[in-house]
């Protein structure tokens, strides 16, 4: 009784530790702006870009899709993913606003800093 005791308890423990999910400790994370706007520029008068709410989709370097989310409302993000190539792909509700695709690698145990910038179409 007493070995089946210490079989069934090491079985618990061993099925508790298979189940402990591993932390991921490497993604991206960054912001997003969109500028410009003002539809005027003038040299002494500042017109920054403003933070900007976006829909952001993350692809293998194949065109699979990882996942898809959307940042906060300061454009900012933070997102775990394992190491490997990816491709940030900004979504677009029309033509405009508008931000290329960019190309970035995951290392292990880091976060890769991106910062996107939305084109507002304002001329």
């Amino acid at each position: 009784m007493r070995i089946h005791s210490i079989f069934l308890l090491f079985v618990l423990l061993f099925t508790a530790c298979l189940q402990t999910p591993q932390p991921v400790d490497s993604g991206i994370e960054g912001a997003v702006t969109i500028g410009p706007m003002c539809p005027v520029m003038q040299e002494d008068v500042p017109c920054p870009d403003q933070p900007y709410q976006a829909t952001l989709t993350v692809l293998t370097t194949s065109g699979e899709k990882v996942t898809q989310f959307q940042t906060d409302e300061n454009g900012r993000f933070q997102i775990e993913l394992a190491p490997g190539d990816y491709v940030l792909h900004p979504e677009s509700p029309n033509t405009l606003p508008f931000a290329a695709d960019i190309s970035f690698t995951v290392i292990e145990r880091k976060f890769t800093l991106l910062e996107i910038s939305y084109d507002s179409g304002i001329r």
